[in-house]
């Protein structure tokens, strides 16, 4: 028989406290040969969906991770920057080191921090900086094959920085703008844009308060065609002035390009235990 004692003391009985929501800010490194991108594609393995699944398993069922650039296919990252929303209360060291036995070998979770209430990875972005590497020796170094564009003809490295240097400022980059990214403002501030070489590897950075789809990419291929002869160094600053992607060069592979870093502005660039972002 029921004791109706019992059903009462239940009915007084206060409910388990839901842990408050959270948001844990993450930098990750990853090599970006397996996968299909950041974002999550169905059926296709994505970096996000690797970090998704696992979080989940550490943290539970109700967690959002947003990453703050959504790196093409095969695009690699030393820097990405990911907000992570949970009410999972493990501690954000322990979500760490959980984090990394549950990846795969490929992806690495480099620090975890407590974000601000509110952080988003994406939106609260000042800028990216990205570097795009060039295996330029006669022959292909077979280390660099995963991350590093093959061309084995001398590139002319001066001629590449004054066409490089067209590109500074604000303009409107619809000439390197892959068409699935036409929707978009088209409208960047390049704020640095160099080549370095060493022995035979040359190496394009750029940074930018935003890219556009397949922006860096594109650039780089048209300054590579500088770097062959095919152009003059102000053919890059008459491309960007026409608005026209077709008279660019072919886009550059996506294997020899990384995210080095996402910028943040001043008030954010610190963790709230001095821990850099």
């Amino acid at each position: 028989m029921a004791d109706p004692g019992a059903r009462a003391r239940a009915a007084t009985t206060p409910a388990l406290p839901i842990a408050p929501p959270r948001t844990l800010r993450l930098v990750l490194a990853y090599d970006g040969t397996a996968y299909h991108g950041w974002q999550i594609q169905p059926s296709l393995p994505t970096v996000q969906g690797a970090v998704l699944a696992a979080a989940r398993r550490c943290l539970g069922e109700g967690v959002r991770v947003t990453g703050a650039s959504r790196t093409d296919a095969g695009v690699h990252a030393l820097g990405q920057v990911v907000s992570l929303r949970t009410t999972g209360a493990l501690a954000a060291t322990a979500v760490h080191g959980a984090l990394n036995a549950l990846l795969p070998a490929d992806v690495r979770v480099l620090q975890v921090v407590e974000a601000g209430e509110g952080f988003d990875a994406r939106r609260a972005a000042a800028g990216k900086r990205y570097a795009y590497v060039v295996d330029n020796a006669p022959v292909a170094a077979p280390l660099l094959r995963r991350c590093a564009w093959h061309i084995g003809v001398p590139l002319d490295v001066t001629a590449m920085r004054r066409a490089l240097g067209g590109i500074r400022g604000r303009h409107d980059f619809s000439a390197f703008c892959a068409a699935a990214g036409r929707a978009a403002e088209p409208t960047c501030c390049v704020r640095a844009a160099h080549v370095v070489k060493r022995k035979g590897r040359i190496v394009l950075l750029l940074s930018a308060d935003r890219f556009l789809h397949h922006m860096v990419r594109n650039i780089v291929g048209s300054v590579v065609e500088v770097g062959r002869g095919r152009r003059e160094p102000s053919w890059v600053a008459g491309v960007l002035a026409s608005r026209d992607r077709t008279r660019a060069a072919a886009t550059a592979p996506a294997h020899g390009l990384v995210l080095v870093r996402v910028l943040y502005p001043l008030a954010q660039s610190r963790g709230p235990h001095g821990f850099p972002r």
